[in-house]
């Protein structure tokens, strides 16, 4: 145990040197568990800096790029985030530990089981108030349901890439808020790209080159 956790303050150290700043994302990285979030067998190569497939074509994305999204995001504690694309649920719990209530959508049911059981064995609850609420869904519409009061959301994180900006997402991003994503075509190098909404403005951001899989629409 002491040498996984050696392993993640080592993680957290480098990222920082690679230049996120906000201590907030720091400390989160610091306490999330990301061996939790992949399997037995991967467990020794949960903080090196890449992502590790989680199974039916799907990866857990790289902590850095975990931490340059959700610093990108600007999340205040007490904040509603939308996260499109659960995966195996380290990026959920990495929000969560900014202090907000995340919902995740995740097309894939069986992924979504797995993130639940991670987050329960991380202790980030998954029912009631607070903590992270794992949706199975088409993300691509974003989470409306009517009569809930989520929407429009303080921030929203997508974690595939999409051809194009989807309207929904934005059509449900609060005023002040930011939709942080990645743009481009499937294997080819994408932009990571925020969206900021100044009222009826929103102002695109180029952030850094970036490769996901594929945001897929039902």
């Amino acid at each position: 145990m002491a040498v996984i956790d050696d392993k993640r303050r080592r993680m957290v150290a480098q990222i920082a040197a690679r230049g996120v700043t906000d201590e907030r994302v720091l400390a989160a990285l610091g306490s999330v568990r990301r061996e939790r979030f992949v399997a037995d067998h991967l467990a020794e190569q949960a903080y090196d800096d890449g992502p590790l497939a989680i199974g039916l074509g799907q990866t857990i994305s790289q902590p850095y790029i975990v931490a340059v999204m959700a610093e990108a995001a600007g999340i205040e504690a007490g904040d509603r985030v939308l996260e499109v694309g659960t995966g195996s649920g380290y990026g959920a719990a990495v929000l969560a530990a900014l202090g907000v209530e995340v919902w995740t959508i995740e097309r894939l049911a069986p992924l979504a089981d797995e993130a639940r059981r991670h987050l329960a064995a991380e202790g980030v609850p998954t029912e009631g108030p607070g903590g992270v609420h794992v949706i199975v869904g088409d993300g691509t519409a974003g989470y409306h349901p009517e009569g809930a009061g989520l929407a429009p959301w303080n921030a929203i994180v997508v974690t595939a890439a999409a051809a194009e900006v989807p309207r929904a997402l934005v059509a449900q991003l609060a005023d002040g808020g930011a939709l942080v994503l990645p743009v481009g075509a499937v294997g080819a190098v994408q932009a990571l790209v925020r969206i900021r909404r100044q009222g009826d403005r929103f102002e695109p951001e180029h952030l850094g080159p970036v490769r996901f899989v594929p945001l897929v629409s039902d």
